[in-house]
């Protein structure tokens, strides 16, 4: 069974976004850029699945610009076998993500397409829900636990107030969320390896699909300066200070 595991170039989490000036968008220029965390996660229970012996090979794809190849090469670092570079600078919605990602899944037939739940750059969480029903599989959302039964996987879906069980026929799709694993770290040795492993580059237009935008950013700023608190004396000031705002 191969399992093909979309991974997604973004601002590293530790870095604290800056709005462009003009209030374009988010200013990318010299910012440190890093793997999605939810797609760490996601090759890391690739490779142990394939570590257990119920996977073969591992496949990373990454859909943007040319320095996603640093993206795929830490993925190929950490286990997966080969990497697929979809290379545009365009910014791609969740649809065409979705649409190509159905083309490079129909080229390979995964048994599984396991990929983060949403990204931390726009958190669509849109793209797994999408290619599961452009590619009429069934899907494991926001996996917590992922047990791979012969021709079955059993997924534990984090919901509102609990956890879900449910079984899905191969082949399917599973997003990841954060208390599935803890992802390794890329040993130096294996950063070498990852070199010398197979990457090939493809364009939007080798799967037919278009990604220009259907959305249209109007403006981003950043979110308002929280004010300081205020401290009193005892709960009578409290209740005074509450009545004086009209909260109650």
């Amino acid at each position: 069974m191969k399992i093909l595991v979309p991974v997604k170039r973004v601002i590293d989490y530790n870095v604290k976004p800056r709005v462009k000036a003009d209030g374009s968008g988010v200013d990318l220029a010299n910012v440190k850029m890093s793997m999605n965390p939810f797609d760490e996660i996601a090759i890391e229970e690739a490779i142990r699945i394939k570590e257990a012996g119920k996977a073969e090979e591992i496949i990373a794809v990454s859909i943007g610009p040319a320095k996603a190849q640093e993206t795929l090469r830490t993925a190929l670092a950490m286990g997966a076998d080969r990497a697929i570079l979809v290379e545009t600078d365009d910014e791609v919605e969740p649809l065409a993500v979705a649409k190509i990602l159905k083309a490079i899944a129909d080229e390979e037939q995964p048994g599984i397409v396991m990929l983060g739940k949403q990204s931390i750059s726009d958190d669509s969480n849109q793209t797994g829900q999408m290619l599961a029903a452009l590619m009429g599989r069934p899907q494991g959302t926001f996996a917590n636990t992922v047990e791979v039964e012969g021709d079955a996987v059993t997924v534990k879906r984090e919901i509102d107030g609990g956890l879900e069980t449910v079984k899905l026929t191969l082949p399917a799709i599973i997003t990841t969320d954060l208390r599935l694993n803890e992802p390794r770290y890329a040993s130096l040795p294996n950063i070498m390896k990852a070199k010398k492993k197979p990457l090939d580059t493809k364009t939007p237009g080798d799967f037919g699909v278009d990604t220009t935008a259907r959305l249209t950013t109007t403006h981003v700023a950043e979110p308002p300066v929280r004010q300081a608190g205020e401290k009193v004396e005892d709960v009578d000031a409290l209740v005074a200070k509450i009545k004086a705002l009209g909260i109650a």
